[in-house]
């Protein structure tokens, strides 16, 4: 029998998902089955997903397709009027062992999110291809931003307890896992919904206490302004936590900022990063960034594109702003679609300007790899690099960068 195919899009929390899914599906002895995990952060990755099922069904006739993701949970209506489709499953039941069994037959199952009031823990064996691991601690959001429809994808915030985390994080060590990246919608609002309300910051000292086995923590994208004092004292002296944040940052504008319904500033995102650096002068800094948002001016565009150089980011996601039916910012005046495509552009070229360099730096320093491929690997700075002699895909690996080409380094084994 041929093991359930996962097809994903979007966030690292829906490549957990996908692997709890794998299992689910696996056990419920479904074969000939593709499941697509799909993502909703903007209109693209909506039509991506769309496309993509249609061609898995030209591929693919006699197989039986699954669709779930913040996609599905949010315009279910959309995608059960795809006869490509056999079943549709929301955020919530598709994590649930009895839709891949007992319910199996019902072509729709997505229920009100927002309902949801907890996060289970699951304990999954590894991740299939991968060389990190991702472990999920939270999940759902309670900000409104006016652009961002994941609220109604993922529901309220709500956090795992401290012993399901210890114990995965244990499982995927002992599984030869070298890096693990703590995930969620939003991790800086990890623990508010728990009994003491414990912080990001404890709970990650506690974790990486009581799992020594963790040879290198990640953490994923972070809000600059909800940063506890426990998890900026991990930066300064936890070596095992790596030096390397993404911000979700979104703009550089104090008015776009507001009008986006961010809880930073612009003096926010400049005292993050150089609280950070002065902890850790080494480390690196990525963001997440919105091209044109409603009314965004070019004097507007134009200070978020000179935060990215006074920042030094140098590992950007970014999207020009794609309006999500049901929110604020859809209804907003909207920034015409060459100009926000000429603007993500410019952001892109900056970012490729201060990485270029930042590579440049990093020549002659002595690094350790955690290999994805038997020649390809990254630092844990998340800097991609190649290396002169193969490698087990997995290991970590003591390497001397020697040369960059402006977006990979080169390095050779020490």
């Amino acid at each position: 029998m041929a093991a359930p195919e996962l097809v994903t899009f979007g966030c690292r929390l829906n490549a957990y998902e996908s692997e709890v899914m794998r299992e689910l599906a696996t056990e419920a002895g479904l074969d000939n089955t593709v499941i697509v995990n799909t993502c909703a952060v903007t209109a693209e990755a909506e039509r991506q997903a769309r496309q993509a099922i249609r061609k898995l069904r030209r591929e693919r006739p006699d197989a039986r397709i699954i669709v779930t993701g913040c996609a599905a949970q949010t315009a279910p209506a959309k995608f059960a009027a795809m006869p490509e489709i056999d079943q549709i499953l929301g955020n919530a039941e598709k994590l649930e062992r009895a839709s891949y069994t007992e319910h199996a037959d019902s072509r729709i199952l997505v229920n009100d999110i927002m309902s949801v009031s907890d996060t289970a823990g699951h304990l999954i064996e590894g991740f299939e291809g991968r060389a990190r691991a991702f472990l999920q601690i939270q999940n759902g959001c309670d900000h409104r931003c006016t652009f961002c429809i994941i609220p109604y994808g993922r529901g309220n915030s709500r956090s795992v307890a401290l012993p399901e985390i210890v114990a995965q994080a244990r499982k995927l060590a002992e599984a030869g896992y070298q890096e693990i990246v703590l995930t969620g919608v939003d991790i800086t609002a990890y623990g508010a919904d728990l009994p003491g309300a414990p912080t990001l910051g404890q709970m990650t000292r506690r974790l990486l206490a009581q799992v020594p086995a963790i040879r290198r923590l990640r953490l994923s994208s972070l809000d600059p302004v909800e940063m506890d004092e426990d998890l900026w004292r991990l930066i300064g002296d936890e070596e095992r936590l790596m030096p390397h944040l993404h911000m979700s940052l979104q703009a550089g504008d104090d008015m776009v900022l507001k009008r986006m319904k961010r809880r930073h500033s612009r003096d926010d995102a400049i005292g993050f990063c150089d609280r950070a650096r002065a902890l850790r002068p080494d480390i690196a800094f990525g963001a997440d960034l919105i091209a044109g948002f409603p009314t965004e001016t070019d004097e507007m565009a134009a200070n978020t594109l000179a935060l990215v150089g006074e920042l030094g980011l140098v590992h950007l996601h970014v999207f020009p702003y794609s309006a999500r039916e049901g929110t604020p910012a859809a209804r907003m005046p909207q920034v015409p679609m060459p100009v926000r495509k000429a603007r993500a552009a410019a952001l892109r070229e900056a970012g490729a300007r201060n990485l270029a360099a930042w590579l440049g730096r990093q020549v002659g320093t002595a690094t350790e790899l955690l290999m994805e491929t038997d020649r390809q690997g990254r630092t844990p700075h998340y800097a991609s690099v190649n290396l002169d002699e193969p490698a087990l895909p997995g290991t970590l690996v003591a390497a001397e960068i020697v040369d960059h080409d402006g977006t990979e380094l080169k390095a050779r084994w020490r």
